[in-house]
């Protein structure tokens, strides 16, 4: 029985809501993203949803684990554009575009050690709250 409707998913393509489970991120966010030019569906259906692929998916997958690193919505674009660049480049273009990823890794190394940091101080400061609740429960 053909009811005028194609299984996005099963021609490699999903909708948005199926993309958000996936990713892990909200529709709301998918669009944000969207309406900023760092992910652009791969297509749309006749009727006009979104429709997604899985290396869309790993583009939100990328988008997702800048965010708390706390890159920028600017930097965050140079970081796909550049490797989206990387992939099909050589000669100095490829050595040039190698280097701008070892800038965004040695970034977000220095991210990582300041979230390590934090991490550090909010287990001494749950540390010394349990001792407080420790002492004053007995």
């Amino acid at each position: 029985m053909d009811t005028g409707h194609t299984d996005a998913t099963t021609a490699g393509h999903m909708q948005i809501g199926e993309a958000a489970e996936r990713v892990g991120l909200s529709i709301r966010t998918i669009r944000h993203y969207e309406e900023t030019g760092l992910v652009i569906p791969s297509a749309r259906s006749e009727g006009g949803f979104r429709l997604y692929t899985e290396p869309d998916l790993d583009r939100l997958r990328v988008i997702k684990r800048m965010k708390p690193l706390g890159f920028t919505l600017e930097e965050m674009r140079h970081l796909l554009q550049t490797l989206d660049g990387v992939a099909v480049a050589d000669g100095d273009d490829r050595i040039h575009l190698v280097d701008q990823l070892a800038v965004f890794h040695a970034a977000a190394q220095t991210r990582v050690q300041a979230l390590r940091e934090q991490i550090d101080m909010a287990e001494v400061i749950a540390h010394q709250i349990q001792e407080q609740m420790d002492q004053h429960n007995h």
